[in-house]
């Protein structure tokens, strides 16, 4: 089941997609993101996203680190959210961008041709089209479903999915994202699908990533 379409870029030819995309909660310890995530990282996932808009500099800096050991152990590339300074400062594998960041040019610039940039998209494939010109590596589409994480967040049809295919580059469905409604929504199109609450939050995340695994191994319709 291997739809990934940009072969050019090294770091993204390496995925087995389609994939599990981590995004961290907010407000979690180094510590206790340290335990949670290492039964995740043994079950086997895409790409992890360090996202944690109410830590401070220092706390980023150090939960950043962290990860970037943890993930070069375990072979999964980091990448980190909205900042550019940041993603270099640990030798993440890249940055994703949100609509008021920096242009993925200027991040190519500052973190080298073989970093992953992804660009949140929403709902928006004008939008999509002008990231995927400016350099993006994979585009991200949602809120696909109601999100506890993002209440508030714009809404995103499975079609914006189905016709952002023809847009060539990969792409990840994020919000609302759940173990039961998965399949429709690789069925849709998405090459990754990037995850919170329904894996975080599981009373056994390893078994809940799993299971994510065995819907991804499943033949496409």
């Amino acid at each position: 089941m291997q739809r990934i379409r940009n072969k050019s870029k090294p770091a993204l030819a390496t995925l087995n997609l389609p994939g599990l995309y981590l995004i961290t909660p907010d407000g979690w310890s180094c510590g206790r993101l340290q335990a949670r995530l290492k039964p995740m990282l043994r079950s086997g996932i895409a790409m992890l996203q360090y996202r944690d808009k109410r830590a401070t500099a220092g706390q980023r800096l150090a939960t950043a680190q962290m990860l970037a050991s943890l993930c070069r152990a375990y072979q999964t590339p980091l990448i980190i959210n909205d900042d550019v300074t940041l993603a270099r400062q640990v030798q993440a594998a890249g940055v994703h961008l949100g609509r008021d960041d920096n242009d993925p040019r200027l991040a190519r610039e500052q973190l080298g041709a073989d970093a992953i940039i992804g660009s949140s998209c929403y709902n928006d494939l004008a939008l999509a089209a002008r990231m995927r010109s400016a350099g993006a590596d994979y585009l991200a589409f949602g809120s696909v479903f109601a999100s506890a994480t993002k209440p508030t967040a714009q809404r995103c049809g499975l079609e914006i999915l189905q016709q952002a295919r023809s847009l060539g580059l990969p792409l990840v469905a994020i919000g609302g994202i759940r173990l039961d409604n998965a399949a429709q929504t690789l069925h849709a199109g998405a090459d990754m699908l990037a995850v919170i609450s329904d894996v975080f939050d599981a009373a056994d995340p390893g078994r809940r990533v799993q299971g994510y695994q065995r819907l991804f191994a499943q033949p496409s319709a």
